[in-house]
């Protein structure tokens, strides 16, 4: 493990340590997330690049009294090992394990759960009035990336500190990298600054020189004047009320430390912008950032990442990424839209080939639908990829910008569902649920790959307006999909995969060859059993055809969807069988009334009671009753 890392339990050992200590116990936790990373996937590239900042904000701070607020906790690795929590990191992000990101309830170092981005500065806000309101003066800092500073929450929190004055320090670390390569005029601007020789070189001067008794109060003067040509770099976090000083190597833990120390001790909103390296100490993270974000399983000693076990289909995204680029390569008018998820979602596939049709916008999601409206009201036809749990962040965007406009976007709803052991903050649990209330929209879910490929070809013809089309993270399943032709998908029309009268399942996406495979255990035990087994593919508008054919030959229907089941099918079922007058037994098969931790896929599934166990279950228990 090491031997400085060996006697530290808690930030007060780290605040023990002589500072000549402190490099070495940055090394020795690069090299424990490495070890422990290697076996057990996480987000490496982010951790390794902030050791050094996480080190000096506990050996400089005194929390948990003191509070930081890490911005979306990719970077939180280092954090957690030196508080408290270093024998749990080894079953980080596993089922019944620690939270990869930040959370509340796992200690009491972690200030604010994280998980989604931008959210630091306003967090950092709210918390430090409260302790003003309760008689306290507790330091608060809040860490933000260059990435997620793009979002606009993390503007209108800024904005708003410096009108309250508020004693905040805000570290801004700048790796221009958020997943891929940073986007947009903010980046460029910090990458101006962070590079500039002429206003490095002076600002170095004058910051060796700002603990000088003497000299500090007439430098800080010098400093904080926006007239001076050196400083206008800053001059645009000035123009917010904030204090800006920068830039500084963030992976030199001297430099931080005495850094942290003297703004420690200087009141008001200030911003500390530092340089760090993403991947840092790890030759293979350095050299290919964007793969080893969240690498998988790797070897510790080479970087080889090992292969996982051999699946002949392919992703989802994979399917996107191919089917976007031969639509565009038939409709010159198709554009794609991501916010900051260009390799995730597959678009890098398009972007190879027309760059100049591919928008990556940062981490903008409300930015990203009303900018996909803007794209459709000028006449192109945009295809806006944005994963399920951060689509939350722009349900305004969808009701107001699109929907209410009735204006052509395709809305590709990438990790619906489930994801794994990212956990709750992004399980995409909800879409179903609060895309379904809006008018103007079709939603639909394929329940493999060839139906993906037909409804990202069927949103683009005429009779399809607002369309949202959802559909999981990972291997779909291995069908010959590239060689299928284009089959147009009539709007609102469901699959029926088998007729019978022994029970009705209806399941709506992917989950839904789980049920074929629940039929066959089924029937391997009850020979005669003959269920109805609807693909509804969509949830609005949903085939009221095939609803009245199950509830006018089966007494029980069972539903079965990858998502919330408060708001989604299930709901919808019900609401069929109350209107008509139907008197049926409904049991509603999906993600229950919680939020759901990290685990695999699987896992968490059963946890939620809707893997092929659960509805062979299901299926026999309620055969015996039939």
């Amino acid at each position: 493990m090491g031997e400085i890392l060996d006697k530290v339990n808690s930030p007060a050992d780290v605040r023990k340590l002589d500072k000549k200590e402190l490099p070495l116990l940055c090394t020795d936790i690069r090299q424990y997330i490495i070890q422990c990373c290697s076996h057990n996937p996480g987000h490496i590239g982010a951790s390794l690049g902030v050791v050094e900042l996480a080190v000096a904000l506990h050996y400089i701070y005194n929390t948990p009294e003191d509070k930081i607020i890490w911005d979306v906790g990719h970077q939180a690795y280092a954090h957690k090992i030196i508080t408290g929590r270093k024998e749990e990191f080894k079953l980080n992000r596993k089922y019944k394990g620690i939270s990869g990101f930040p959370k509340i309830s796992e200690s009491e170092y972690d200030t604010f759960g994280t998980g989604h981005s931008s959210t630091s500065i306003s967090a950092a806000i709210g918390i430090e009035t409260a302790q003003s309101y309760l008689g306290k003066n507790n330091k608060i800092v809040a860490v933000i990336g260059d990435g997620a500073l793009t979002g606009g929450m993390a503007y209108e929190a800024l904005n708003h500190a410096g009108a309250l004055k508020k004693d905040i320090l805000v570290i801004l670390n700048d790796n221009h990298m958020s997943i891929d390569k940073g986007a947009g005029a903010l980046n460029n601007y910090l990458f101006k600054i962070s590079t500039s020789p002429t206003y490095n070189k002076v600002k170095n001067r004058v910051w060796n020189h700002l603990g000088w008794p003497k000299m500090k109060k007439h430098l800080q003067k010098i400093l904080f004047s926006t007239k001076m040509a050196f400083f206008k770099n800053g001059a645009f976090f000035e123009s917010l009320g904030f204090r800006y000083f920068g830039t500084i190597d963030g992976n030199d833990i001297s430099q931080l430390t005495d850094t942290l120390e003297k703004l420690k001790n200087i009141q008001g909103p200030k911003l500390l912008h530092i340089t760090t390296k993403k991947g840092k100490g790890y030759k293979p993270a350095e050299e290919d950032q964007t793969i080893w974000h969240a690498p998988g399983i790797f070897d510790p000693d080479t970087g080889a990442r090992l292969p996982l076990a051999k699946n002949k289909a392919d992703k989802y995204q994979t399917v996107f990424g191919e089917t976007l680029l031969d639509l565009a390569e038939k409709n010159d008018k198709i554009v794609g839209i991501t916010p900051a998820m260009l390799t995730g979602s597959s678009l890098t596939i398009l972007q190879k080939v027309h760059p100049e049709r591919v928008f990556d916008v940062g981490i903008a999601e409300q930015h990203a639908v009303t900018f996909s409206a803007g794209l459709a009201a000028g006449g192109l036809l945009p295809y806006c990829n944005i994963y399920s749990t951060f689509l939350q962040r722009a349900y305004d965007s969808v009701i107001h910008d699109v929907a209410l406009q009735n204006l052509k976007v395709v809305l590709c709803i990438d990790r619906a569902g489930l994801v794994g052991e990212d956990g709750a903050t992004h399980q995409g649990a909800f879409d179903i649920a609060y895309l379904r209330p809006i008018p103007n929209i079709t939603i639909m879910s394929p329940m493999n790959e060839i139906e993906l490929k037909n409804m990202l070809y069927s949103a683009s013809l005429p009779e399809y307006k607002f369309t949202a089309i959802r559909y999981p993270r990972g291997n779909s399943v291995g069908l010959n999909w590239r060689n299928a032709p284009y089959e147009k998908i009539e709007k609102g029309k469901a699959r029926l995969l088998s007729d019978g009268e022994d029970i009705g399942i209806l399941s709506y996406g992917p989950i839904g060859n789980k049920v074929i495979e629940a039929i066959k255990v089924v029937k391997q035990h009850h020979p005669n059993f003959n269920p109805i087994h609807y693909d509804m593919r969509f949830i609005k508008p949903i085939d009221q055809k095939a609803l009245e054919h199950t509830c006018a030959k089966v007494s029980t229907i069972i539903t079965i969807e990858d998502g919330s089941i408060i708001g989604g099918l299930s709901n919808c079922v019900s609401e069929y069988v109350s209107w008509h007058g139907y008197c049926k037994k409904i049991i509603a098969l999906g993600i229950p009334d919680k939020f759901i931790e990290q685990g695999s896929i699987d896992q968490l599934q059963s946890e939620c009671k809707y893997n092929t166990r659960d509805l062979i279950f299901e299926i026999e228990k309620n055969l015996k009753k039939v």
